[in-house]
Order: structure tokens, then C-alpha cells, then sequence
């Protein structure tokens, strides 16, 4: 099985998400947790368990990035390509039935970052596209039954007819239930012993 395919776009925003939190965001979050252990009695500390508990959701998704973009493949534009859809195409679609138009882009899973008009390369839509040329049509399965579009327009820098949607970060943040799960999963647990059985999870142990 081939690597996950990412735009060159789509695996820099990645990159600059771990650096971000791996240089940034960790060494604060680190910092807060520091002083608000220096207060005391940890369990009853608000500042303390938010911050171990958010601290624990970065390391997370640093691990995650991490081990994420050693597995894609980043797939640069060919102008080979032009003319045709391939991934990484911006494509404006025509429906048969009511004359709806979408415009989308062909990605890889790992880079829609929430944005509607971003689809995953493995999606119904984009497998019926791949390879078509404009004014060709491309039936896709759906659960109400097939649907036939047109392609209009394939476009590889983007276009001004495609609207780009903003992208929507990863939460990180703790909510009230985590917190209080922590605080009563180590009520009774050494501190000490919480601290080493966290840093051997960091480190792989």
C-alpha cells in the first residue's frame, strides 16, 4: 500500500502546526505547569490540572504530526496534468438534475482542516472525477442513488472562482469532564509517580 498522498500546501501547514506547538506553545504551557506545581497540593490546584491536562493534548498531537508526515508523500503540480483532474485540482462541477455548482478541491484526508469545499482524494466524488477533462461528465454513487455532474472548469493554482474557506485548527483545549477525570484518576497516586508515568509516555516506554 503506497503512502498517503498531501499538496505541498497541505503538509506546510503540518509543519508549521508542529513547530508552532513544539517551539511555542509546549514550552508555555510547560512553564505554567511548572509554577502552578510550585503552589501545593496539586489536586486541588484549577490552574495545575488545566494545564497538565492541555499539556497532555499537545504532546498528543505532537506525536500524532510527528509520526503523520513521516508517512505522506507530498505530491507537487506536473503540467502534465493540466487539462485534466488529478490530485491537488481545483474543479468547478455542474449537476445534471438541477444545475447546482460546486467548486472543490482534490486533497489528501490529512489537509481539509474542516474546509467544506476540500474533499478527500479516497471520497465517491473525487475517484469519479479523477482523470476527466472539461465537458466530460462523472457519475458518483451516493446513498439516495447515482448522481451525474459535469466538469466545467480544472484549474491548479487556485482560481478566483473558488471561494477559499478558512481552516480550522485542531482543539486542544480541556474541557471541565477531562479535568475532573484526572483529578479523580490521581487523587491517590504519589505525584512523583504521576510525573515519571508521564514522561515514560512521552518517551515511548
Amino acid at each position: 500500500m503506497g503512502k498517503p498522498y498531501i499538496t505541498r500546501e497541505g503538509y506546510d501547514a503540518l509543519h508549521a502546526e508542529l513547530d508552532f506547538l513544539w517551539l511555542t506553545k509546549r514550552p508555555e504551557v510547560t512553564q505554567k505547569v511548572a509554577w502552578a506545581a510550585s503552589l501545593g497540593d496539586r489536586s486541588e490546584n484549577a490552574d495545575y490540572q488545566y494545564n497538565k491536562r492541555l499539556l497532555a493534548q499537545i504532546d498528543r498531537r505532537i506525536r500524532y504530526l510527528r509520526k503523520c508526515m513521516n508517512t505522506l508523500q507530498v505530491v507537487e503540480h506536473s503540467a502534465q496534468q493540466d487539462g485534466r483532474v488529478f490530485f491537488g485540482a481545483y474543479v468547478e462541477i455542474e449537476a445534471d438534475d438541477d444545475e447546482s455548482i460546486l467548486h472543490i478541491r482534490i486533497v489528501g484526508g490529512d489537509e481539509i482542516f474542516g474546509r467544506s469545499n476540500y474533499i478527500s482524494i479516497d471520497s465517491p466524488m473525487a475517484r469519479a472525477l479523477l482523470g476527466k477533462s472539461e465537458g466530460d461528465d462523472a457519475t458518483v454513487q451516493t446513498p439516495k442513488g447515482a448522481r451525474l455532474w459535469y466538469v466545467n472548469k480544472i484549474a491548479y493554482s487556485k482560481p478566483q472562482w473558488f471561494a477559499e474557506e478558512k481552516m480550522q485548527t485542531h482543539d486542544l483545549e480541556p474541557n471541565d469532564e477531562d479535568i475532573a477525570a484526572d483529578v479523580e484518576a490521581t487523587a491517590n497516586l504519589d505525584p512523583k509517580a504521576v510525573e515519571q508515568a508521564y514522561l515514560k509516555s512521552m518517551l515511548g516506554q
